[in-house]
């Protein structure tokens, strides 16, 4: 099976990963200071951000790997849902929504709260309008950002949840900046990323990320990690707050 994921994850990479972050052309220079620019690796952007490499991008033609049958198995789904402790009444932001198969297993949880399903391609946001219908889902709500702003508004947000996204933002301090911004008093971040300290790990080295890189990251933007969750086979659950 890890011979399969790894397979797909190796094709998918050519289309472009379930962020849904896009690659633009690489501008000679950054206004800004926060960016390094230098030749692109196989599987990175060429665009370093805090000493690492951005990685390169899935876009909507890789649709269907999100929503392969065997991923809750794989990455036990069933066990992040748990680990997140949602509240009815919570606003859940999912970053990278992609079509939305962690957006309809939050959703149930929040009853009296909603799910903001943010995507910047316009696929994914049709394939999450879709689900809704398809679904009769009435407490999610998909939204169309940019790659460098989510869309969220100021002290709106319970919990923003990026799953195997952020390590593939164009602009993850713009990103983070906007999404710090926008959570409640109170309220959480959490990066799930494939553990970058364990070579068993199935994945390329771009699309994994370690505690010690998530948080010296995560602490540019006024964020500090709570805990590290450990109940995923392959995968940090990273909680940060302000």
């Amino acid at each position: 099976m890890y011979r399969l994921l790894i397979f797909l994850v190796t094709s998918l990479m050519a289309c472009g990963q379930g962020s849904s972050q896009q690659t633009t052309t690489r501008p000679s220079t950054d206004s800004t200071r926060f960016y390094q620019f230098g030749e692109a690796s196989r599987d990175g952007i060429g665009k370093r951000y805090q000493g690492r490499e951005i990685a390169q991008v899935m876009g909507h033609l890789g649709a269907s790997w999100l929503d392969r049958p065997e991923r809750e198995q794989e990455e036990r789904t069933d066990l992040l849902l748990e680990a997140l402790s949602l509240k009815p009444a919570d606003v859940v932001a999912d970053i990278g929504a992609g079509t939305g198969y962690f957006t309809f297993l939050m959703a149930p949880k929040v009853p009296q709260g909603q799910v903001l399903a943010v995507d910047i391609q316009q696929e994914m946001i049709d394939y999450l309008n879709e689900g809704k219908t398809s679904r009769k889902i009435r407490n999610v709500t998909p939204v169309l950002g940019t790659e460098s702003d989510p869309k969220l508004t100021a002290n709106s947000v319970d919990l923003a949840i990026l799953i195997d996204a952020y390590h593939e933002f164009s602009y993850p301090r713009e990103m983070m900046q906007h999404i710090a911004t926008a959570l409640k008093p109170g309220g959480r971040v959490v990066l799930v990323e494939y553990r970058a300290e364990d070579p068993s790990v199935p994945i390329k080295e771009l699309h994994k990320l370690s505690v010690a890189q998530a948080t010296k990251e995560m602490k540019a933007v006024g964020l500090r990690l709570l805990r590290n969750d450990k109940r995923l086979p392959q995968q940090h659950i990273m909680f940060f707050g302000k």
